[in-house]
């Protein structure tokens, strides 16, 4: 997709799916609702769509300051 940086190859709608489970989660904070609205009987399917890397661990733990 021109202008947003996104590889046409990555541009599919499984992608789209995620995109929108992690930016809905990020703001609603709510994995209950979140595996309603994807049609998930278990949570720890919806877990699959939010899980976070050690990159991203990282760098929130670098924004708080904290020594550890």
């Amino acid at each position: 997709m021109r202008g947003w940086g996104v590889s046409p190859t990555k541009v599919f709608p499984h992608n789209l799916r995620h995109l929108f489970a992690r930016t809905f989660y990020g703001i609603e904070k709510d994995i209950a609702k979140l595996a309603d609205i994807l049609g998930h009987a278990s949570i720890n399917t919806t877990r699959i769509y939010i899980v976070t890397t050690g990159e991203e661990h990282k760098r929130k733990l670098d924004h708080m300051r904290l020594v550890v």
